[in-house]
């Protein structure tokens, strides 16, 4: 009875959220406020905003604009109040984010593949975290391209889809506007039913955009079929579902340029929108962003503030924004086909790649100024699915780890104790904030509580995620047959 009771209030909550609109505020000449990717014109109400200097991002707040009042007025006077962190009293070089190099015990190499802000008063957000392979041999076909335009490489990007040809369609329209000078697209076609996205793509976009199909279903196949087609020195992935911002592949591709040992790099993602509770709650815990503070993870120089390193590769980023050093990618074997979205083990793939680079003693770099706008799930039944598919692809991806790199094993199970005490953390339910007003903000102030319901759910993904991989490559291996 108590937990039906409980199960009723927490969909009663859940139900009671509030729409907040998205926007985007440029600090320099003058200020220019426009509302964020496909939104409508902003108007009074709760507004999540990213804020620029200079057209970089460098953080965000939330603000509550009065029924009458000028959105522009009052955001920019939230946005410059003396105790917001982007205004301190010697003004930093655009684009200048802080780096943090991660500082015990290194983690293994790859011996075998390698190659060489949250109140209606205003408050705002600079630099939070949040919270592979069954393959036969290295993902090799095409040749790699060296050349390079100015300070970035020529690079492929690669998106991968499966029946979504409106979506698709405004991930690529913001891809081709990209300020990139030298870049293919390529179009993955994943286990399609209808020629939907092929006549999308032929018919719409003809030159411009490459279009290849994986018939074998699986995120990480068809990102695989992007590492065999691609020409590009660098390859980054994105999804359907995102717009990205102009500079978003100049920016993800530069660090590569910078540093020779650099394997990966991944960047910002925010949210398109806000407009059901599905989309505010999950952003109000964090969503995908992973702050405005650019780090590089080295494993030869672990994080003295990740004990759990490489192991929490949730911290690194997400697949909807990676590049990849591509003869390091084909080298170490590319994504475990036996992960990802579309698998049983149900996600994972770009977990077990960024450990893959890291274990092969290559850096990892994260850097806020390359950003994406990314489309939440929208329901509470997506909710629920994207909760357990997250616990199954955390525990798969480890497994995956540990059946293709059996030499990380003592260093896994060294960190074991702490790990299952963040997996319980992480699965936790988790109350809002006594500050909380009801709208995402910070992207750890948890704005709302975060349901019983989801954290069971994702417990029980976690468990089966060990024996969802594991069918995942037997059903690999027959069908090879």
């Amino acid at each position: 009875m108590y937990r039906a009771a409980r199960a009723q209030q927490e969909i009663q909550r859940f139900l009671d959220i509030e729409p907040v609109q998205v926007a985007e505020l440029e600090l320099d000449d003058g200020g220019v406020l426009e509302p964020g990717p496909g939104s409508p014109p902003l108007t009074h109400g709760e507004v999540f905003v990213l804020v620029r200097r200079g057209g970089q991002p460098i953080g965000t707040l939330l603000g509550t604009v009065p029924e009458g009042a000028d959105p522009k007025a009052v955001l920019t006077g939230l946005a410059t109040r003396e105790r917001a962190p982007w205004v301190p009293s010697a003004k930093p070089a655009l684009g200048t984010a802080p780096t943090a190099t991660v500082p015990t015990a290194t983690v293994p190499a790859d011996t075998g593949s390698a190659t060489t802000g949250s109140a209606t008063t205003g408050s705002v957000t600079t630099g939070s975290a949040t919270t592979g392979s069954a393959t036969t041999g290295p993902v090799t076909t095409s040749p790699v391209a060296t050349r390079s335009t100015g300070s970035v490489p020529f690079t492929t990007v690669v998106v991968a889809t499966r029946e979504r040809a409106e979506k698709l369609a405004h991930a690529l329209d913001s891809l081709l506007a990209q300020d990139h000078p030298d870049f293919e697209i390529v179009v993955v076609d994943n286990a399609p039913v209808t020629d939907a996205t092929r006549d999308l793509v032929e018919l719409k976009y003809a030159e411009r955009v490459r279009y290849v199909i994986e018939p074998a279903p699986g995120l990480a196949v068809a990102h695989n079929k992007g590492v065999e087609t691609a020409r590009g020195e660098v390859i980054a992935f994105t999804d359907d579902d995102v717009v990205a911002d102009p500079r978003w592949l100049t920016e993800l591709t530069a660090p590569f340029t910078a540093d020779p040992g650099l394997g990966c790099a991944t960047g910002l993602i925010l949210p398109a929108r806000l407009r059901t509770p599905a989309q505010v709650l999950l952003e109000s815990h964090g969503g995908f962003a992973k702050g405005f503070t650019a780090r590089t993870y080295d494993p030869m120089d672990p994080p003295a503030d990740e004990p759990l390193f490489p192991f929490t590769a949730g911290r690194f980023g997400s697949g909807a924004n990676m590049a990849f050093r591509t003869e390091i990618l084909r080298a170490v074997g590319g994504f475990d086909p036996a992960t990802g979205a579309g698998t049983l083990a149900r996600g994972g793939d770009d977990l077990y790649g960024f450990v893959r680079i890291l274990a092969g003693g290559h850096r990892l770099h994260y850097t806020p100024l390359a950003l994406v706008w990314h489309h939440h799930r929208e329901t509470w039944r997506d909710l629920e699915t994207q909760a357990y598919g997250y616990g199954a692809g955390l525990t798969a991806y480890l497994t995956a780890i540990l059946v293709n790199r059996p030499g990380l094993l003592p260093a896994f199970l060294a960190r074991l104790p702490r790990g299952l005490a963040h997996a319980r953390t992480l699965t936790a339910s988790r109350g809002a904030e006594p500050t909380a007003d009801g709208a995402p903000g910070a992207h750890d102030a948890r704005t709302h509580a975060w349901p019983t319901r989801l954290s069971r759910l994702q417990r029980r993904g976690m468990l089966y995620g060990p024996v969802g991989y594991l069918r995942a490559r037997r059903a690999l291996r027959g069908a090879a047959r």
